[in-house]
């Protein structure tokens, strides 16, 4: 069965397959990924409010588009002193989409007076999974399910620290410490940032992955 990812990152596309097949065993052999980009779709305009109607309103776009089960996720970053933000704004949140260095200048700009013991926060990410009508199975009395619609939240907690560190990931990384790290630390003897892990430690504890295994019950589900 083909599923379309929706999304223009075809980096995504390799950490959703390895979770599926880390859930489904063999049963994961029937499922092609596919990424909305390598499709030519367009990115949706994300007018939600939370990361659940965002992940939801794209997953719904790329279904109606291609009549294919869609996958997505909205993700971003709460602090806690900051209530529910930056949250879906995280992206922007200089102002200026992708701009990872002026959001996280802004963010420690905004969190300086906040004492090290009051600065945690947490990494939030919503995935949804949309099954349109015509893809799902008739039931015995020849009736068809309505549309499946389903979102799953993970989330990786952790603290912002003041000063960058490391090279890798991307977005606040350098200034986020996560909670459950790899057991290893780095050459000061200090907690790792989620830029200092390797792919694979970061990727093993994060939001993203944590709400894409909350979703393999139902991705299961819709394969048989």
């Amino acid at each position: 069965m083909k599923i379309v990812v929706a999304t223009h990152n075809e980096g995504k596309l390799p950490e959703i397959r390895n979770i599926i097949e880390a859930e489904l065993g063999q049963a994961a052999q029937h499922i092609e990924l596919v990424s909305a980009g390598s499709m030519n779709l367009p990115d949706p305009v994300e007018t939600g409010v939370t990361f659940e109607e965002n992940a939801l309103l794209k997953a719904r776009d790329v279904a109606r588009r291609t009549g294919l089960p869609a996958l997505a996720d909205d993700s971003g970053l709460i602090v806690d002193v900051l209530g529910a933000a930056p949250g879906i704004l995280s992206a922007r949140w200089s102002g200026v989409h992708g701009d990872d260095e002026a959001n996280i200048d802004l963010l420690l700009a905004q969190i300086a007076d906040i004492p090290d013991n009051k600065r945690g926060a947490r990494f939030c990410c919503d995935a949804a999974l949309v099954v349109p009508q015509d893809c799902r199975e008739q039931r015995d009395d020849g009736s068809v399910p309505q549309a499946q619609e389903v979102a799953r939240l993970g989330e990786m907690k952790g603290t912002i620290i003041r000063q960058r560190r490391g090279d890798n990931g991307f977005g606040y990384d350098p200034i986020f410490v996560p909670d459950n790290q790899p057991g290893r630390r780095n050459a000061n003897g200090e907690k790792l940032t989620s830029a200092e892990m390797t792919a694979e430690e970061k990727n093993a504890i994060s939001h993203r992955h944590k709400a894409f295994v909350a979703l393999a019950p139902e991705i299961k589900e819709l394969i048989g």
